[in-house]
């Protein structure tokens, strides 16, 4: 029987199926979503205030759902859960006062469950490839191209459409997200359901463990501009919003090239020096949006860095984690990782809503980037290299 279920093919078509509609959703909300708040009339201390909220509960609700799906065994249940959860969210802005306070609410209902999908999924992916985690990229590259797909389809469309139809693309993007999610099965190797999962206190006392998180939180905290404000920053400069789906699509472009490479990397160098090359590329990145904003073709290199700056940084840290915490804490250790993503992005979202109009959108962003290079001073010790098969 144990044969049986070890020689279960891995779904990747499934798989690749559920990444991309997940970040089809994301690629609706990232860019557009302060557009769409700027159009309601809502000014940069406010919308930093609801970018703040997008991502606070990033802090709380990993956690919460990480130590569910290490008791309850079942990860895809969860994530089909709050997917229908994302539907109900965004239909609602059709049929209820879109007052402030209903915004707060609805957004803080949203990402709760929003922030549930992605870590326990990660780790679906993970129980299913086992020993095959070399193809997690080849999966993953595919939520890439989902989000290309959003960003520059609703790019044009926003051109000769209000952007106030965004609510309704959303909820129809969470709808067929929660459609795909009810073909994803359970990976049968992942531990099943237990009362008293191992704790991850011993865990996160390794001076690896720690010394990432606090890389990870750093490196999220400079890529808080980004997130939150770079498509009003755009904007306040003059540049188009089919120009701005063009940025995000590239940084995109460069994501999937490096989930289809990012095995050769590994390869031939340790994961302390990759960390450093991500966490520098990044740095260098932020200060040139900061300073060269006035150039469309600088603007288009320093996009081509999120190939460093999220996606070989992503790969690394799904290796780090899948191989420091045991399989019964890979719920929680993916909820934290979820966790230090939301403090690092939620407190950088705070501070550029609160110090935008002081000192400009170019002068966050090469603060940013200074705060990428600090993380190079916190990059674990161990080095880590892929053996070759």
């Amino acid at each position: 029987m144990r044969l049986a279920v070890n020689l279960t093919p891995i779904p990747s078509l499934r798989l690749s199926n559920f990444y991309f509609w997940y970040f089809a959703v994301i690629g609706a909300f990232m860019p557009y979503w302060t557009l769409y708040l700027e159009h309601r009339g809502l000014d940069k201390a406010t919308i930093g205030l609801l970018a703040f909220i997008s991502v606070f509960t990033r802090i709380i609700a990993p956690s919460a759902w990480g130590w569910l799906a290490d008791r309850r065994g079942r990860r895809m249940q969860l994530v089909r859960f709050a997917t229908a959860a994302e539907v109900l969210a965004w239909a609602s802005l059709w049929w209820l006062p879109s007052t402030l306070p209903y915004l707060v609410g609805m957004l803080f209902f949203y990402s709760f469950f929003q922030n549930a999908i992605l870590a326990q999924f990660e780790a679906v992916t993970l129980f299913w490839l086992k020993h095959q985690r070399q193809r997690y990229g080849a999966i993953r590259l595919w939520g890439s191209a989902g989000f290309i797909a959003s960003v520059l389809l609703l790019g044009v469309v926003f051109d000769h459409l209000s952007v106030a139809f965004l609510p309704a693309i959303l909820a129809a993007l969470s709808l067929v997200s929660f459609g795909v999610a009810l073909a994803c099965p359970e990976p049968p190797l992942a531990p099943q359901a237990t009362r008293r999962p191992p704790s991850v206190w011993p865990i996160l006392q390794r001076p690896t463990v720690y010394r990432f998180f606090a890389m990870q939180a750093l490196l999220l905290l400079s890529h808080a501009p980004f997130y939150s404000f770079y498509s009003l920053y755009l904007g306040e400069l003059g540049y188009s919003v089919s120009q701005t789906g063009v940025l995000w699509t590239v940084g995109v472009v460069a994501e999937i090239v490096m989930f289809m490479n990012s095995r050769h990397f590994l390869l031939r160098w340790s994961e302390r020096q990759l960390f450093a090359v991500c966490l520098v590329v990044t740095g260098v990145r932020w200060i040139l949006t900061g300073v060269g904003h006035d150039y469309f073709s600088l603007l288009l290199i320093t996009q081509c860095a999120h190939a460093f700056s999220f996606a070989l940084f992503q790969v690394l840290s799904m290796q780090l984690i899948n191989r420091e915490f045991l399989p019964e804490q890979q719920g929680r250790a993916q909820g934290l990782f979820s966790m230090v993503w939301g403090l690092g992005v939620a407190a950088g979202s705070w501070l550029c809503g609160r110090y935008w109009d002081t000192l400009g959108g170019n002068a966050v962003f090469v603060v940013a980037g200074m705060v990428s290079f600090l993380a190079v001073a916190v990059i674990p010790a161990n080095a880590h290299t892929v053996k070759k098969p």
